[in-house]
């Protein structure tokens, strides 16, 4: 997204354009709510949108504060990760959640979510390789939501985030769905356990980068 953004307004401004996104998602990831910023004076979100990629779309455009910058400034961003649960996957899903096919225990994953709130050290839900150097992120609010048709969604507002440290926290929770992990054990990980002792991240497509707030 970054890339066909950067080259679009390449075009229209006839000079080099360089952005600062908010969000960084993985490839496969949707972003509802992205935000970015760029030096110099805004361009027409319809002329944009004319000749970007149709997977892309600019809702709006306009002028900043002086020295505004679209990570940094960021207070906290909302991610969404949506499962789809039942035995048949519906069609009209593909690529937009996580096709879960076994019965899950939503007890245990409200009390894991629950467990989410407040400042912890999420080094067991992240990569092993990592730039990361502090692993404290502080979690304000977590819960997952019925969207109906056997759609569960995660929703987690945090000041900053981990790479994949939303895919690894519902991977992790499913685990806990199903019996593989206790709630206790899930919240042992919170205490900056290893890599290992966590699940394997949910797959990218059904994550949304929903906001972003300043």
């Amino acid at each position: 997204m970054q890339g066909e953004l950067e080259q679009s307004l390449a075009r229209l401004r006839r000079s080099e354009a360089q952005l600062t996104v908010a969000g960084r998602t993985d490839a496969g990831v949707h972003a509802r709510g992205q935000v970015a910023s760029h030096d110099g004076e805004p361009v027409d979100a319809h002329s944009l949108n004319g000749i970007l990629a149709p997977d892309v779309r600019v809702l709006s455009s306009g002028a900043a504060p002086e020295g505004f910058d679209a990570r940094h400034d960021a207070v906290s961003r909302t991610y969404r990760y949506r499962v789809l649960t039942g035995r048949v996957a519906h069609v009209f899903e593909r690529d937009r959640s996580y096709h879960w096919r076994y019965e899950v225990d939503r007890r245990a994953l409200d009390a894991c979510a629950e467990l989410l709130t407040g400042t912890h050290d999420f080094t067991a839900f992240t990569l092993t390789k990592t730039t990361h150097r502090h692993f404290d992120r502080k979690v304000l609010g977590a819960q997952w939501r019925d969207e109906g048709d056997g759609v569960l969604a995660f929703w987690i507002e945090a000041d900053a985030f981990l790479r994949r440290m939303v895919r690894t926290l519902v991977g992790t929770m499913l685990r806990t769905g199903i019996g593989r992990m206790n709630v206790d054990g899930f919240a042992d990980l919170l205490e900056g356990r290893a890599r290992s002792e966590a699940g394997d991240a949910a797959p990218a497509h059904g994550l949304y980068l929903e906001g972003v707030r300043y």
